[in-house]
C-alpha cells in the first residue's frame, strides 16, 4: 500500500473531516503540522506540492491532492473496502456530493468569512450578514437531517464527516442552540459515539472554539 501523508493543523475543520475519513477506512498514515501562523504553507516545498497552498494537503506516494471533499471521496474510492462512505450508485453518491458541496459553499465559508479576517488581521467587527450566514447554514442542516440518522438517511458517509467537523466548529462564532436545532444535536451526538470522533475531531474543534471565543463584536 502506498505510504498516505496529510499535512494539516487539527483545529482546522476541513483537517479533521480527512482525519475522520482515514480512521473510519482503518488506514495507515503519518499526520505533519503545518504551523499556519508562521506561513509554512508558503514556503517553497509546500507550493510545490500544493500551490494554492492550503491545508488539508494529501501526499499518497508522491500524489497530492489538497480540498477535504476532494481527499475524502479520493480515499474511500482508492482504499474502500466497501462503498458505504461514499456510494457508488449515482442517485445515492449525488445526494452525499450535494451535501459535502454544502459544506463547502454554505456550511464551512460563513465560519471561515468570520474567523481568516481575524487570524490574519485580527478583524473582531462582523457585520450582522455573516452572522446571519451562519445560522442560515444551522437552519438548512436542520432540515437536511429531517428523520434521518445521518445526513443522507441511515448510513454514515464522508458528507456526516466533513459537516461534522464544520457543525462543531461553528459554536466558536454562533452557539447551537439546541433546542432550536435538536436534530443538529442528536445528530452530533451519534457521531461522537464513534471510537475516533473525540480524539481527531472533538478535540480540534475545542482548541477552535477557545481560541475564537468572546473576540467578536457584531455590527
Amino acid at each position: 500500500m502506498s505510504k498516505l501523508v496529510l499535512y494539516g493543523v487539527d483545529v482546522s475543520p476541513p483537517v479533521r473531516a480527512c482525519l475522520l475519513t482515514l480512521r473510519a477506512l482503518e488506514l495507515p498514515y503519518e499526520y505533519i503540522e503545518v504551523d499556519l501562523f508562521s506561513r509554512e504553507h508558503f514556503k517553497e516545498d509546500f507550493l510545490k506540492k500544493n500551490p494554492q497552498h492550503t491545508v488539508p494537503l494529501l501526499d499518497d506516494n508522491g500524489t497530492y491532492i489538497w480540498d477535504s471533499h476532494a481527499i475524502c471521496c479520493y480515499l474511500v474510492d482508492k482504499y474502500g473496502k466497501n462503498d458505504e462512505l461514499y456510494p457508488k450508485d449515482v442517485l445515492k453518491r449525488a445526494l452525499v456530493n450535494q451535501r459535502l458541496y454544502f459544506d463547502a459553499s454554505a456550511l464551512f465559508m460563513p465560519l471561515r468569512n468570520i474567523s481568516v479576517p481575524y487570524f490574519y488581521h485580527n478583524v473582531t467587527e462582523v457585520p450582522q450578514e455573516k452572522l446571519n450566514n451562519v445560522k442560515d447554514g444551522y437552519r438548512h442542516l436542520e432540515n437536511f437531517l429531517g428523520e434521518n440518522k445521518y445526513l443522507n438517511g441511515d448510513a454514515i458517509t464522508i458528507a456526516d464527516f466533513c459537516c461534522g467537523a464544520t457543525a462543531s466548529s461553528l459554536p466558536a462564532v454562533l452557539k447551537m442552540d439546541a433546542e432550536e436545532f435538536p436534530k443538529i444535536a442528536a445528530w452530533l451526538r451519534r457521531l461522537e459515539k464513534l471510537p475516533y470522533y473525540e480524539e481527531v475531531n472533538n478535540t480540534g474543534a475545542q482548541k477552535y472554539i477557545e481560541m475564537l471565543k468572546n473576540k467578536f463584536t457584531y455590527v
